[in-house]
């Protein structure tokens, strides 16, 4: 019997020493298995498409750099793609956005240039909308010792963009005009700064009629966004312009062309006439395109007028220049260190909010730029209907977990 009990207290223990290595490697495995809240879009549609989960943490790739980031850009941009209302939309689900600030918490092999610790501002090729982003080298840049992060999420996109049209598309010099849409937008304030650092720039922007009293100060000349802004102009500079800066597309194509100077330069850049609803509408879409203007290169020719299209994330994330951006983003911090620029914040949104951030920007309802401040604590009311709570939700996540760790999401404009 002696031996017999002996012999259990000894299964006993083994069971309870194996038993106890399990549990340690449970515990390790659950600590290695790191999870972030993360924005995603579950499909294309309307703002019951975007909820706020939890997802496995990216690890950064060879020259990568791991951004715990702790504020994220919002742009028109990231509404056309809720709704699938671009060419070749990616497959879903995903997590949106394209710019974010924060602070540099890994890096990958081979990428040199950044320490652990350092504030910087990046481009990401969607999966902005987090609170870790990783993306390679090129597009990350370190920001200026006294420039927030809500301010850097607000500056990387609007201003290089602006920037590259104004001077690397359309050649800005003294004396010139420029007509911009969306004056009271993130890119419009933008623009409205750099042609402030060129001597006699005129300055023609439309933009809603409560947004006049904030802006008026950096546009010269500032038009009612529902008037006859082509007569508008014409009263004032009866030649026209000398750049027209088109966010808007549509009817708006024509009425650009018409206002150009002989060298003049129009610049597609967005199509936001396509967006009427909280979803995408075949109806608009095509009434759009239709408006647009056919351009006869003849005509053109004869004109001596110039017509040019511009989209930064194709520039960077499909034709390989992310060196010119780099440039430009240094001249950039040189004018923001000389306090010649500023990006201008509309609002800070948690990313629980993001509903509520994106339908102010579907109402042209900002003055600059509407940012996700990934540290903020979401209004309880606004956190309700963004926040996954459902058994669906969670069987859903499991499938974007595994959709994530197969493939990044291409950007495809």
């Amino acid at each position: 019997m002696a031996k017999e009990g002996a012999s259990i207290t000894e299964e006993t223990e083994q069971m309870i020493e194996k038993n106890g290595i399990k549990e340690q490697e449970s515990v390790l495995s659950a600590v290695d298995t790191k999870e972030m809240r993360a924005v995603v879009l579950t499909g294309f549609g309307g703002l019951n498409k975007l909820r706020v989960t939890k997802k496995a943490m990216p690890e950064p790739q060879e020259g990568e750099v791991k951004i715990r980031v702790k504020a994220c850009g919002l742009n028109f941009l990231d509404l056309m793609v809720r709704q699938g209302n671009i060419d070749n939309p990616p497959k879903t689900p995903l997590v949106p956005g394209f710019e974010c600030a924060g602070i540099v918490e890994a890096m990958g092999e081979n990428t040199k240039g950044f320490e652990i610790g350092d504030r910087v501002m990046a481009f990401v090729n969607y999966n902005a909308w987090a609170e870790v982003a990783c993306t390679p080298l090129d597009f990350v840049y370190k920001i200026p010792d006294d420039m927030t992060f809500p301010e850097a999420a607000a500056f990387s996109m609007n201003f290089v963009a602006a920037y590259m049209m104004l001077f690397e598309v359309a050649n800005l010099r003294e004396g010139m005009s420029v007509l911009v849409h969306s004056a009271g937008g993130g890119v419009g304030q933008a623009v409205a700064q750099l042609c402030s650092t060129v001597p006699n720039i005129t300055v023609f922007g439309t933009a809603s009629s409560f947004k006049h009293e904030t802006i008026k100060a950096s546009v010269t000349h500032l038009f009612d966004r529902n008037v006859d802004y082509v007569q508008e102009v014409k009263k004032i500079s009866p030649e026209g312009v000398d750049i027209v800066l088109d966010c808007l597309c549509g009817e708006n194509t024509g009425k650009g062309l018409s206002l150009l100077k002989p060298l003049g330069t129009y610049i597609l850049y967005g199509s936001s006439n396509m967006v009427t609803g909280e979803t995408k509408s075949f109806f608009s879409f095509a009434k759009s395109w239709w408006q647009v203007e056919k351009v006869n290169p003849i005509k053109l020719f004869e004109e001596n007028k110039v017509i040019a299209g511009f989209s930064l994330l194709n520039l960077l994330f499909k034709q390989g220049r992310a060196n010119v951006v780099k440039t430009v983003m240094q001249k950039l911090i040189s004018l923001y260190d000389q306090k010649k620029i500023r990006p201008l914040v509309d609002s800070l949104w948690a990313l629980e909010e993001v509903k509520e951030a994106m339908q102010r920007i579907h109402d042209r309802g900002n003055i600059g730029k509407l940012i996700l401040d990934v540290e903020k604590s979401p209004t309880p009311l606004m956190a309700n209907d963004s926040t996954e709570t459902s058994e669906a939700g969670e069987e859903e996540e499991e499938q974007e977990g595994d959709s994530d760790n197969k493939e990044r999401t291409p950007f495809i404009p």
